[in-house]
């Protein structure tokens, strides 16, 4: 998983009903854009997160 600052983390929901968190990364505290990830979530709680198999990355040029 790789990442740059203004890419957007999906978390998508574990179970049914949940809905799906996401969060634009501000910070990329790995490697070569590796986690951990600094990031802000849309009601503006900021969290250092490792993401896991539930979630991707979306880059700026591929949204919809």
């Amino acid at each position: 998983m790789r990442a740059t600052v203004g890419d957007q983390l999906v978390q998508h929901g574990r179970v049914v009903g949940q809905q799906d968190k996401k969060a634009e990364i501000v910070e990329v505290l790995g490697r070569a854009g590796g986690p951990p990830y600094r990031v802000r979530f849309e009601d503006g709680h900021e969290a250092v997160c490792s993401p896991g198999p539930d979630t991707e990355i979306r880059h700026p040029q591929t949204q919809l």
